[in-house]
């Protein structure tokens, strides 16, 4: 096997395992109707605070489900919507619950609509994707509780570099829920002040979740399926994904306590995550809830309030892209949203090399071409190699293809003669496969960078190409592809088998096809790769050429 057939095999089962991945995600998320909010979740005993006293008891409410569709824009029985907008938001707050219920992202363009805002957050009859939080003990308002505020419209100022919106708790007790927005930050700060205005001690909680369905995102498709679904991270059990599928089974084995960490729920590009404070305790959960979705949160103690006592609990809320830097500066781990699975030891590197050569060149593009070259530089002693020993294969071939007709379809004889002319003309006929083989997880892993990089979504190339995270649409760069392909298997020798010579020269056309459907950021690699080793290996077919002409005189 030459390293062309090699290369075609490597792509092959890649698309099977990418064909096969998206066939299991279909079938474990059927269509569905969202329309019900989870209960108020139960802290376990292993997060009672140590001062509680053993008369009070642990709490333990679960309040019945409510109907979350989609959501009145006036004031109804089910309350009112705030609008908010800062230079980074634009979202809806619902005054039942004091819910997140819309966010879209002023930076990023939509998926399918660039005219449009992305929208990350949202609460329709077709999509729910919020986030909720509410405390836990006595009377105490939680995600179903009324709420109201002193307006119903809310803007970030000029000049100023915080909003807060504060909504007031409507029940007995005297509750607030706060939200704080900062100018230039995807961090917001939910805030819940409480004052115990009974006769008695309250233990309580707070928590925060996050709920959403499985419906995967905007524009993700089959040919590129990408993970949606819960993560969870501690220092002492790493990156876990809890996938939906995972959840409604009850096979979620994350750490259910801990004292570091975050929760949240991924989609291609973007994430909602809370980040508790390093240090303080908590629990994080999972749950499937009813008519389709899921909620993954975390339980934070607030101890025991005494009569008349207030406190305060509050939780970051990161809601935006996933770029690796500003989330490594947020919190352990949290970088690790951008998963580039098995290969991620080899993939953040070659990330870190092709975001510093965007530093100075400015474009996408233009990284990923000398991205490409570099790692071409890298690999030349091995590609050199491969390419020697499929030069040989073809200088030898009429040699080869005399013995096909010496020996006919005495296969047994003809192989025995093969591996005489092999050891004669000193050829290695896995020469051409090995050196392939160590480059195919470089190969995997700038796959799974060009695939997984907020930084490559809507960033224009030149010309026609002003996307890279999408296929190119006018299908030039794959023809390109194909083209080189086609010269590519032109320098390697003939396979002597007839009908694997036929599959080799229809094996570019198809895949040229194939690659209609990758993001023109990809495509683009395998086209300068392409090229390069074109090149390479036209020159070194010309130099074993010419020194077997030179040699033949002397025979």
């Amino acid at each position: 096997m030459d390293s062309q057939r090699l290369v075609l095999f490597f792509v092959f089962t890649m698309s099977v395992f990418l064909l096969f991945e998206a066939w299991q995600r279909d079938q474990q998320s059927a269509a569905r109707t969202p329309a019900v909010v989870a209960s108020t979740p139960t802290p376990s005993p292993a997060l009672a605070s140590p001062t509680v006293d053993p008369a009070v008891p642990t709490p333990a409410a679960d309040l019945a489900p409510v109907s979350v569709a989609s959501a009145p824009s006036t004031a109804t029985d089910r309350g009112q919507v705030i609008t908010l907008e800062t230079d980074l938001y634009r979202g809806k707050i619902s005054t039942v619950g004091g819910d997140l219920i819309r966010l879209e992202l002023l930076k990023h363009g939509g998926t399918l609509d660039r005219s449009k805002e992305f929208v990350l957050f949202d609460r329709t009859s077709d999509h729910v994707y919020i986030a909720q939080s509410g405390l836990i003990g006595g009377a105490l308002p939680n995600h179903q509780s009324p709420y109201r505020a002193l307006a119903t419209e809310y803007r970030l100022a000029d000049g100023a570099n915080e909003l807060e919106i504060r909504l007031e708790a409507t029940g007995e007790g005297k509750a607030a829920k706060i939200y704080r927005f900062r100018r230039n930050s995807y961090v917001i700060d939910v805030v819940h002040e409480v004052t115990n205005t009974t006769a008695d001690p309250v233990v309580i909680h707070a928590y925060f979740q996050l709920v959403r369905d499985s419906k995967p995102p905007e524009g993700d498709s089959a040919m590129m399926p990408t993970y949606t679904g819960a993560a969870v991270y501690t220092e002492k059990d790493k990156f876990q994904k809890v996938a939906f599928d995972d959840i409604e089974k009850g096979k979620a084995p994350y750490p259910k306590t801990a004292n570091d960490g975050w929760i949240g729920i991924l989609q291609h590009y973007f994430l909602g995550a809370w980040l508790p404070q390093d240090g303080s305790p908590r629990e994080y959960y999972t749950r499937q809830v009813p008519q389709g979705l899921y909620a993954a949160g975390v339980i934070v103690p607030g101890g025991t309030l005494a009569p008349g006592a207030s406190t305060t609990l509050s939780m970051p809320l990161y809601a935006g892209p996933q770029e690796q830097e500003k989330l490594a500066a947020l919190s352990k781990g949290l970088e690790l949203a951008v998963d580039y699975g098995w290969l991620t030891v080899i993939a953040a590197p070659l990330f870190w090399v092709l975001q510093w050569i965007h530093g100075w060149a400015g474009n996408w593009g233009v990284a990923i071409i000398i991205l490409t070259i570099l790692i071409k530089l890298i690999f030349y002693p091995l590609s050199e190699a491969s390419y020697r020993s499929m030069a040989k294969m073809r200088v030898v071939a009429p040699k080869m293809q005399r013995l096909k007709e010496q020996y006919g379809n005495d296969r047994q004889r003809m192989q025995q003669a093969m591996m005489e002319l092999y050891k004669t003309e000193k050829i290695n006929p896995l020469g051409g496969c090995l050196p392939i083989l160590v480059q195919i997880p470089v190969f995997i892993a700038l796959y799974w960078v060009l695939l997984a990089s907020v930084e490559m979504r809507q960033a224009p190339f030149a010309l026609w190409i002003n996307d890279l995270s999408v296929p190119d649409p006018w299908y030039i760069l794959p023809i390109l592809m194909g083209a080189t392909m086609i010269i590519q298997t032109r320098l390697n020798p003939v396979p002597p088998d007839p009908v694997q010579a036929k599959v080799m020269k229809i094996m570019p056309i198809a895949f040229s096809i194939f690659f209609f459907f990758f993001p023109a950021g990809l495509v683009l690699y395998w086209l300068v790769n392409n090229i390069l080793s074109i090149a390479q290996q036209w020159h070194i077919n010309g130099v074993l050429e010419r020194a077997a002409k030179q040699a033949k005189p002397k025979s």
